[in-house]
């Protein structure tokens, strides 16, 4: 007889999401959904690194009957997502009806996003668009990475608003992208293939050379950054009721814009 092999399979552990009490920046909501403000360092929704202070749990606490269901327990009302170091607008479906109208259309791709960022370099050419497929990497399984052959079809329409560089800085760029698809990290990935990395991305960055001129505030500023410099500045769509366009902007946080007006004094 051939040895018997007994396998136990442990069961998966479910939480239940708590409401958490804390201030977030809304700026529109009506019967259908919310548009979010978010901050730098706030993650979406809950999963096994941070289950307590997300923020689902935070609209659980403003709006606890009020979200849509179709994403599953775990992410009441998310229709879509930003990078936990990634600030800017969200928006929250507050009933199903919304929620599908809302994410058909980031489906079909017809949303309106444009994100600003600040990158390591020049651009080249300074307006372009970058096409190619997004896959996952094969070094590290929690990145992506630009691909030829395989993976899903990205495309990042890009513009440099700004170029600093004096001998008191490297050479940064401020940067509008819009997307036209919305992959994972599509921005991230795709300023890394030009070889512009985002400032501040640990996960995509780019090796940058000691300067011995560089002003020491800034140099102190940019060692310290807790996160990526890329937000989320504007978003429009078709409004699920009212069948109208809607558009909504905010301005870049005050960590990004102290950064953009240090650069600028520098740099003239």
């Amino acid at each position: 007889l051939k040895d018997e092999i007994s396998l136990e399979i442990p069961k998966t552990e479910k939480f239940k999401i708590k409401p958490y009490q804390s201030k977030i920046d809304i700026l529109y909501e009506d019967n259908d959904f919310l548009i979010i403000n978010k901050p730098t360092g706030l993650v979406v929704h809950p999963g096994a690194g941070n289950k307590d202070k997300t923020l689902v749990n935070i609209l659980l606490h403003l709006n606890k009957k009020n979200l849509s269901s179709i994403s599953g327990e775990l992410r009441p009302g998310i229709v879509h997502r930003l990078d936990k170091d990634t600030s800017g607008l969200l928006v929250i479906a507050k009933n199903n009806f919304a929620h599908m109208h809302i994410s058909e259309q980031f489906n079909k791709h017809s949303i309106d996003r444009k994100y600003v960022a600040l990158v390591w370099g020049k651009l080249r050419p300074q307006t372009g668009t970058i096409k190619t497929f997004i896959t996952r990497s094969n070094r590290n399984r929690k990145l992506m990475e630009a691909s030829q052959t395989k993976g899903k079809h990205a495309i990042t329409n890009y513009k440099t608003i700004e170029v600093y560089e004096s001998e008191k800085i490297p050479t940064i760029s401020l940067v509008e992208c819009k997307l036209e698809t919305g992959r994972t990290h599509q921005i991230r990935v795709h300023m890394k293939y030009k070889g512009n990395s985002i400032v501040g991305d640990q996960s995509y960055k780019k090796n940058v050379k000691k300067f011995k001129n560089i002003d020491l505030e800034f140099e102190n500023i940019i060692n310290n950054l807790s996160g990526q410099c890329l937000h989320a500045k504007s978003l429009g769509f078709i409004h699920p009721s009212k069948n109208k366009h809607v558009f909504f902007e905010s301005k870049l946080p005050n960590s990004l814009l102290s950064i953009v007006k240090k650069l600028r004094k520098l740099s003239s």
